[in-house]
C-alpha cells in the first residue's frame, strides 16, 4: 500500500496549486484581522486561483482524475457559493473553517491526482460525472448551511446571537433550498448512470458507489419528505443531512479513495 504515489501533476498545476492553497491559507489565519471587503477579495482571489488549477488539470492531456479532484471540485462549489451568498449576507459565517477546508482540498489534489481518464465512450457518462460533482457540490453547501444553522442555534440559546448575524430561519431556509436542489441532481446522476450501464455495458451495475449513493438519495428524500410533511427542523434535520451526506461522500470518493490508495490501483 502506497500512500504518497508519485506526481504526476501538471507542473502549472503544482504551481498554481500551491499559490491557491497558500491564499488560503492566508486568509484563515487572518480572517479575523481584515475587513468584510478585504476578506471578500482574498476570498476571491483564492477561489480563481483554485478554479485555474481545476482547468489546468482538467484540460491535461490524458486528464486525470479521482477522489482527490473530486474533492476539489466539490470545495470549489462550495466556495462559489459562498461568494456569492457573502454578497447577499456580508455577515455570513464560517470563512477561516471554509478557508482551510479549501487549502487542505488543493493539497490532497496535489498529492493524489487520480487515474488517467481516455476520452469517454459516451456523452452520457460525461453528464453523469458532471451532474454527480453539482450534487456533491450542492448538498456540500447544505452541509455548511446546517453546519452555521446549528451554531447559531446554539449562539442563541445561550445568549450570544447578535443582532448583525443572519436570521436563523434564513439559514434554515438556505439549507433546505440546496438539499432539494442537491437531491434533483443527485436523482438526475443516477438516472444518467443507469441509462449509460444499460446502453454501454448491457446491464445495471450494482457495487458500493451505487449502493452508498442510493443510501444517500434515500436519506435526502428522507429529509425533504419529513420537513414537509412532519416539520423537522434543528437537531433531527442536521443530522439527518450529515448522515445522507456522508454516504454520498462514500460513495464516489470513498470507493475510489480505497482503490487508488488503499489498493494502490493507479
Amino acid at each position: 500500500m502506497n500512500l504518497l504515489p508519485a506526481l504526476t501533476v501538471h507542473p502549472t498545476a503544482a504551481l498554481l496549486s500551491a499559490v491557491a492553497a497558500l491564499a488560503y491559507a492566508v486568509l484563515a489565519w487572518a480572517s479575523a484581522r481584515l475587513s468584510p471587503a478585504q476578506t471578500r477579495a482574498l476570498l476571491a482571489i483564492a477561489w480563481l486561483l483554485h478554479l485555474l488549477v481545476l482547468s489546468v488539470n482538467l484540460l491535461d492531456h490524458p486528464a486525470h482524475f479521482g477522489f482527490a479532484p473530486a474533492l476539489s471540485v466539490t470545495a470549489w462549489l462550495v466556495f462559489t457559493v459562498y461568494l456569492i451568498e457573502s454578497r447577499m449576507f456580508p455577515q455570513m459565517p464560517a470563512r477561516w473553517p471554509l478557508a482551510v477546508l479549501g487549502a487542505l482540498a488543493i493539497v490532497l489534489a496535489l498529492v493524489f491526482p487520480g487515474n488517467m481518464h481516455p476520452a469517454l465512450r459516451s456523452p452520457w457518462l460525461q453528464l453523469h460525472w458532471a451532474l454527480g460533482i453539482a450534487s456533491y457540490g450542492l448538498i456540500g453547501v447544505a452541509v455548511v448551511h446546517a453546519w452555521m444553522m446549528q451554531h447559531a442555534e446554539k449562539a442563541m440559546r445561550l445568549g450570544k446571537a447578535s443582532e448583525s448575524s443572519i436570521p436563523l430561519l434564513t439559514l434554515e431556509r438556505l439549507t433546505f433550498r440546496f438539499v432539494g436542489a442537491g437531491f434533483a441532481l443527485l436523482s438526475a446522476t443516477l438516472l444518467a448512470g443507469t441509462w449509460f450501464t444499460e446502453q454501454y455495458l448491457d446491464r445495471f451495475v450494482w457495487d458500493h458507489k451505487t449502493l452508498f449513493t442510493v443510501l444517500s438519495w434515500v436519506t435526502m428524500g428522507l429529509l425533504l419528505w419529513g420537513r414537509w410533511r412532519l416539520g423537522w427542523r434543528g437537531r433531527t434535520a442536521a443530522r439527518t443531512l450529515y448522515i445522507g451526506a456522508g454516504f454520498l461522500l462514500l460513495g464516489y470518493v470513498g470507493s475510489r479513495f480505497v482503490i487508488e490508495v488503499l489498493l494502490d490501483n493507479r
